[in-house]
């Protein structure tokens, strides 16, 4: 079933930007996008969002169990060893479903989120995949009632990701583009976005340093430890997510963590992001930057009636990498019409990858993909498939029997509480 992966993987990861490889769409890169979207769903799926537990906004099961409990390791020749947590805050206000807080006096943490995890393909992936591929996975958010219209956040200078760019010669190649925007001259990202990837909280246990300086610590260490090796670099995220992943994904091809410690003539590896249901990030110089970077290449999957890869609107803000078109609404397992949820839901998308054959051609499962995924954190199946609704839950919620009777909230996993996970 993947057998041409292992030899195709550098032009599935975007090498030739994926000509002729989206429409119509190609069985392979069908798989890949897949694959890469459970990689994001496992940091809802291992997220506790449960406010009343002292562990909301942590995850649930440790590094070294989470693919496992997550339901990724059964059949699944794609496998990973997760070798680093990382956390998120923010210095600037943002949606409260940003960063959770829980309800708990007696919160394993205030200031900080849980925000993703890094892997690395074990050799059994690496032998299904035909690299040694270190996955970086951002944590976003479904909830896109409480923030997709919440996007009163300025525009501020990326130069936490790209430094000072500004010259004579930038400004006279982004002139004719830019003639009646001085703003543009200048590559600037969301500041929203910006703060979660770049804030540190010296009052934090886990973000004495910020989620970039994390994963770009451990992203460096993997590419150092495997040097040898033909590597390669995904990262992957949807929603909020996605936001993040664009930016990170930008941070280490333009920074050269992509390359080995001290080894300038070594080429750097290929930096791959899929992004799943991305709200834009930066205006035309960030993005015409991002675009140009060789190593780098990005493919956004949008689905046609989710409002999020619209915004923020299109004016001082422009558009990343490719564009892979789907529309889940043509699916005849998924209640017609929908809403802003079943068209927003990371599941549902990777039912829309699984299905699309067009924009208006009618949708068939093209790869083996169960359609009770779609219900697994919502209700859009419809009713003949007996699938029941958000059936994604810990026994009993989490909720445990005592020795003397009693019951009591355990929904964490011993021992995953330090900032310093193993490696």
């Amino acid at each position: 079933m993947f057998k041409k992966i292992p030899e195709r993987w550098r032009e599935l990861s975007g090498q030739k930007n994926w000509k002729n490889l989206l429409d119509p769409l190609d069985l392979d890169l069908r798989r890949y996008l897949i694959h890469y979207g459970e990689r994001a769903q496992a940091t809802y799926d291992t997220f506790n969002d449960e406010v009343r537990s002292k562990y909301a906004g942590d995850s649930r099961y440790c590094p070294k169990d989470l693919f496992s409990k997550v339901g990724l390791s059964i059949a699944n020749p794609f496998e990973y060893t997760a070798t680093k947590y990382f956390y998120a805050t923010s210095s600037i206000k943002v949606p409260e479903c940003f960063i959770l807080r829980s309800l708990s006096r007696e919160a394993w943490n205030k200031e900080s989120n849980w925000m993703g995890y890094v892997a690395v393909a074990t050799d059994k992936g690496k032998a299904a995949l035909g690299r040694r591929d270190i996955l970086v996975a951002w944590r976003g958010t479904i909830q896109i009632l409480e923030w997709a219209s919440d996007f009163d956040f300025p525009l501020t200078p990326a130069t936490k990701i790209l430094g000072d760019t500004d010259s004579d010669a930038d400004a006279a190649a982004d002139a004719d583009a830019a003639a009646d925007d001085v703003d543009n001259i200048i590559p600037k990202v969301h500041s929203g976005f910006l703060s979660v990837y770049t804030s540190e909280d010296p009052r934090s246990e886990f973000n004495k340093s910020c989620a970039r300086e994390q994963v770009l610590t451990e992203v460096q260490r993997l590419v150092d430890q495997y040097k040898e090796e033909e590597i390669s670099i995904t990262i992957t995220g949807h929603s909020l997510g996605a936001s993040l992943a664009s930016l990170n994904a930008i941070d280490i091809a333009w920074n050269g963590y992509n390359k080995p410690c001290g080894t300038q003539s070594k080429q750097p590896c290929p930096v791959t992001a899929f992004v799943y249901a991305s709200p834009r990030v930066g205006n035309f110089k960030f993005c015409n930057i991002a675009n140009s970077i060789p190593s780098l290449h990005l493919l956004r999957i949008a689905n046609l009636p989710d409002i999020v890869p619209k915004l923020p609107s299109k004016g001082y803000y422009s558009d990343l990498g490719q564009e892979l078109l789907i529309n889940n609404q043509l699916s005849k397992y998924m209640k017609y019409p929908g809403n802003v949820k079943s068209w927003h839901s990371l599941e549902g998308y990777l039912h829309g990858v699984a299905g699309m054959q067009g924009i208006k051609a009618p949708f068939k499962l093209a790869v083996k993909r169960d359609v009770a995924l779609v219900n697994k954190h919502t209700s859009f199946l419809r009713e003949k498939y007996l699938v029941p609704e958000a059936w994604w839950i810990m026994k009993n919620r989490g909720m445990v029997q005592l020795e003397e009777g009693s019951w009591q909230l355990e929904d964490h996993e011993k021992n995953c509480d330090s900032s310093d996970d193993e490696s």
